[in-house]
């Protein structure tokens, strides 16, 4: 089995150096071949220099590969489509892994009992909180602040798709439904995301199976700038309209969009009643949270009126004009 550990990264050159000097202290039981892609997404900064850097002191484990199209997802794809491994993992530019985190996260796929695996993502820092996040119980940001994704120290089958950074699946899976969204993921003018749960979310739906890991774990720092609310509430807005972005159509109901009937529940009922659950709560963990769901509802509205807007605008554009003389 070989694997490739794709790395995706837009001007980050500093924390790009610690994440590939953690990486390249990995260790296997048992000799294995791997290797690390790491695809720049068009920076501007020193990035190919680090990474040449990376390609002349370990020749067998490091690429270097430019994707000139921005957007994550982009990336990623390109990356997919270069790899050699039968296995492929994913990291961040910004993470620091454990020695045994891609033995640990690989293993799994050996037999083909798992389409994919998900890892232990944890905080790499100790932190302070505002009274008004919570990092663990029923009002939790963890995975929105520092990517936790912390499920215990049992390994087993997940209900959840895995964060992009710390997942692995079987290429073949690529193969059989597709690569990331495009439409999904970070890009120049748009934080819209999802684009590794999206890809998770399907194989579940397809029911293929995925396993949960703790043993193989990556540290994610803890961004000042993350525990700001209007980040926050900007990421759940954005969230929102991932969702809508990742929604099935389906049927029309008596001629009309099911969407539409979808736009009028969230403005009438969905938006008053989550408004209303927002403004009541006294909690501040539980108020803000709440205030969240409000942004998550306006922006799931927005994305449907565009949608709506974009095709009515597609359709007036392919409506032959007639000339009456």
């Amino acid at each position: 089995m070989k694997i490739t550990v794709i790395l995706c990264t837009y001007n980050r050159c500093q924390t790009l150096a610690n994440a590939l000097d953690s990486v390249a202290l990995t260790k296997f039981s048992d000799p294995v071949e791997w290797e690390v892609l790491v695809v720049d997404n068009n920076s501007n900064d020193q990035t190919r220099d680090v990474v040449e850097d990376y390609c002349r002191r370990y020749p067998s484990r490091f690429r270097y590969l430019f994707e000139g199209q921005q957007g994550k997802s982009c990336a990623l794809n390109a990356g997919i489509r270069a790899s050699d491994g039968d296995v492929i993992a994913f990291m961040d530019d910004d993470v620091t892994v454990d020695p045994m985190w891609l033995q640990n996260l690989t293993a799994p796929l050996q037999n083909g009992d798992w389409a994919g695996v998900g890892g232990r993502t944890l905080p790499a820092q100790p932190y302070s909180l505002p009274r008004w996040l919570a990092m663990e119980g029923p009002y939790e940001m963890g995975g929105i602040v520092a990517a936790v994704f912390d499920l215990g120290d049992k390994p087993g089958k997940l209900d959840r798709p895995p964060f992009g950074t710390n997942m692995a699946f079987q290429k073949k899976m690529f193969d059989r439904y597709g690569l990331f969204r495009t439409d999904l993921g970070p890009r120049p003018g748009s934080e819209i995301r999802n684009e590794d749960t999206d890809f998770g979310r399907r194989l579940m739906s397809a029911g293929e199976r995925l396993r949960y890991e703790p043993s193989a774990i990556v540290y994610h720092p803890v961004l000042e700038h993350r525990i700001q609310k209007g980040y926050l509430l900007a990421w759940w807005f954005d969230y929102g309209r991932a969702r809508v972005r990742e929604w099935e159509r389906g049927p029309d109901i008596w001629g009309i969009s099911r969407r539409c009937f979808t736009f009028f529940k969230l403005i009438g009922t969905v938006l008053p009643v989550s408004t209303l659950g927002w403004m009541a709560a006294w909690n501040p963990q539980r108020r803000f949270y709440r205030k969240c769901w409000v942004w998550v509802t306006t922006g799931q509205i927005l994305e449907i009126y565009r949608q709506w807007r974009d095709a009515k605008g597609q359709a007036n554009k392919s409506t032959p004009e007639i000339d009456i003389g």
